[in-house]
């Protein structure tokens, strides 16, 4: 497994100064971690920072925002970007979940000072703070419509509020245990959830009822992503008819990333199982890189993907540190990671 390099979160700030310095790290799997620092001695005459790096640290291209540093030991280097903007007074402690509307305008996020705010995504100035859970929000994300918001928290509460005027207007209640992670259906006339009770359960928006427990998994189940399957995967066949609310789950398959290291593969609309795969740790998180292919992150910072139509064994492992992988999204070609360090 490859070395890992590392420098402090806010490296930008601490450089940002002559004199300035920055922690830096490297790691490698079974060797002890190499610690350095960068520090910034002044301008040069075209303003770019004059950085140096102490031994076994190599600094190579620098520009105004971004700094490459390689450490020639373990044959690593990577390129660290400064942040475009940062947004400081939005929340006072660390942020749980945020999500950006389609059109790019607003975010939404939660944290662990118990609150959950929307807010201009162009400067971070809040517009609206949605309170009515009871203890905390652990996931929030917008409706494609971007003017829609859907949240669950650890009062075993799913929530629809209104993103104009702050206001909840539907509550779904059901769930045994707190709520871990959402899903939306398509447009959003239906919506997905998943909870500490062990069960995935798909609602009704319109009638704000529950269509039914998609799995029940006796395990927690961290996290959920719904995606179109591919035309040759066998989604097995509804038991009884689907009822006429169930809006855009025929050819659906609902990931589930369970507490005791499964990550489980469901047909939404016939709620028979598709594939179940052990990894090894609890899955923490799971997304859809297309209908064919499918990652999942685990706790101990393993990051599978596997192939849906055969998940006996994972394309590849990616495996950056041992912290633990607590989201997943597809970017462009590849994906982004977000881990626990």
């Amino acid at each position: 497994m490859a070395a890992t390099l590392r420098i402090q979160s806010d490296w930008s700030r601490a450089l940002s100064k002559d004199e300035g310095e920055a922690w830096l790290s490297c790691r490698s799997p079974g060797k002890p971690t190499l610690y350095g620092s960068v520090t910034r001695r002044g301008l040069s005459s075209d303003g770019i920072p004059d950085i140096v790096a102490s031994e076994g640290f190599v600094v190579g291209e620098v520009t105004k925002k971004s700094i490459l540093i390689s450490c020639p030991h373990e044959n690593v280097s990577t390129k660290f970007l400064a942040p475009y903007t940062s947004f400081c007074r939005i929340h006072q402690k660390s942020i749980t979940c945020l999500d950006i509307s389609s059109g790019g305008g607003l975010g939404v996020s939660t944290s662990t000072d118990g609150t959950m705010k929307i807010w201009q995504a162009a400067n971070g100035e809040i517009r609206r703070l949605l309170e009515g859970h009871v203890y905390d929000v652990n996931c929030c994300r917008f409706f494609p419509s971007g003017l829609v918001v859907l949240s669950g928290g650890m009062d075993a509460q799913l929530k629809i509020w209104s993103a104009e005027d702050a206001s909840c207007v539907v509550t779904f209640k059901g769930h045994k245990g707190g709520i871990l992670d959402t899903a939306i259906v398509d447009r959003g006339r239906n919506v997905l959830s998943c909870s500490r009770d062990g069960t995935a359960r798909l609602w009704d928006c319109g009638k704000s009822a529950c269509l039914g427990v998609i799995a029940d998994c006796s395990s927690p189940v961290n996290g959920i992503a719904v995606g179109t399957a591919d035309n040759s995967l066998n989604l097995g066949t509804p038991e009884k008819p689907p009822s006429e609310r169930e809006v855009g789950t025929e050819g659906k398959i609902l990931l589930l990333a369970r507490e005791d290291k499964k990550l489980q593969g469901v047909g939404l609309q016939s709620r028979q199982p598709v594939f179940l795969f052990v990894g090894s740790d609890a899955f923490n998180c799971c997304t859809f890189l297309s209908s064919t292919y499918i990652l999942a992150g685990t706790q101990d910072g393993n990051i599978y993907q596997l192939d849906v139509r055969n998940t006996n064994a994972p394309i590849q492992v990616v495996h950056r540190s041992g912290a633990p992988v607590l989201s997943l999204l597809p970017y462009r070609d590849g994906f982004i990671a977000s881990q626990g360090n």
